[in-house]
């Protein structure tokens, strides 16, 4: 801590949270859209990463972006179905 914290200077307070935790103050609907974020973004990348591939690794990579749009929905409806305080 040398450089990032002199000595007689007061240290930052550490966040209680880390940046990837799941703790159990989040509500229903920041995990769901978190997870539809992740999932649209895996989409994405087996799709591009697909495209990379000879043909009969390619259908694998589509087989499993395809599970993961499926997954997606089923976030997204559940999303939708949420019933949010008013």
């Amino acid at each position: 801590d040398h450089y990032l914290c002199p000595p007689g200077s007061t240290p930052l307070p550490r966040r209680s949270r880390g940046m990837y935790a799941v703790t159990a103050d989040f509500k229903n609907e920041e995990l769901l859209v978190d997870a539809s974020d992740t999932l649209a973004s895996a989409r994405t990348i087996a799709h591009d990463a697909a495209a990379l591939l000879p043909v009969a690794q390619r259908r694998t990579l589509l087989g499993i972006a395809q599970l993961i749009m499926l997954s997606e929905l089923a976030v997204n409806r559940a999303l939708d179905n949420l019933q949010l305080p008013q």
